[in-house]
């Protein structure tokens, strides 16, 4: 990693990384298989799923959770149903979360940098739930997520020239290193509100840059 104020571009993960919120999408998880239908062990089911694919989309966990756990067809309209469900959850829990306490102080000291939001989250939900908490304007070069994959978005960002080198992402997950990796970008690992078990013995075997808060970045 370089020092931060040499980076041109900094993308960030949201959950985790700028909202306190894996806790709240593990509870929003098992609440809508609940609302779903599903009893104790197929919640928690879908919860230790969730858990598995940190930073991948609601969209093919609730395939997995209908297809694999409920023993259902994907169809459209349960799909939705679910959607529906956890986005009106999510955005519950979400406008009152806390927030990076540093991401001004990191702002401030990297006045040139473009920020960009690429999270596994809804993207429409993620632009809406930032506009309210105050802290769009933040995100200069735009906030990305679901239902296109951090792969993707990360690979069209760069093709349309909108990622400036050098740039780092800033993430929580196994995913986030992984697509950040592949798209040539560094990348630094917070743990404070990481939800992913074994993450220390990851980032040893990865060589990966560890800070606890963001704060810690400057």
């Amino acid at each position: 990693m370089r020092p931060l104020a040499e980076y041109k571009t900094l993308i960030f993960d949201c959950d985790g990384v700028v909202l306190n919120s894996n806790h709240l999408k593990i509870r929003a998880y098992y609440d809508v298989a609940i609302k779903f239908g599903a009893d104790e062990v197929q919640a928690q089911a879908l919860v230790a799923h969730h858990l598995e694919l940190g930073g991948i989309s609601r969209y093919p966990k609730f395939e997995y959770f209908l297809r694999e756990i409920m023993q259902q067809a994907v169809t459209e309209y349960a799909m939705q149903t679910l959607l529906d469900s956890f986005t009106a959850e999510v955005k519950r829990l979400l406008t009152d979360c806390e927030i990076a306490p540093d991401l001004m102080r990191v702002r401030e000291a990297s006045p040139n940098a473009k920020w960009m939001i690429i999270s596994g989250g809804d993207q429409a939900e993620l632009r809406d739930i930032f506009k309210q908490r105050g802290i769009a304007k933040l995100f200069d070069a735009g906030i990305f997520g679901s239902p296109d994959n951090k792969d993707s978005i990360l690979a069209r960002e760069v093709g349309y020239g909108h990622i400036d080198q050098p740039a780092l992402f800033i993430g929580d997950s196994r995913y986030d290193h992984q697509a950040s990796t592949n798209a040539g970008l560094d990348f630094v690992f917070l743990s404070a509100w990481t939800d992913v078990v074994g993450w220390q013995d990851y980032c040893a075997s990865q060589k990966i840059a560890v800070f606890n808060h963001l704060g810690d970045l400057i």
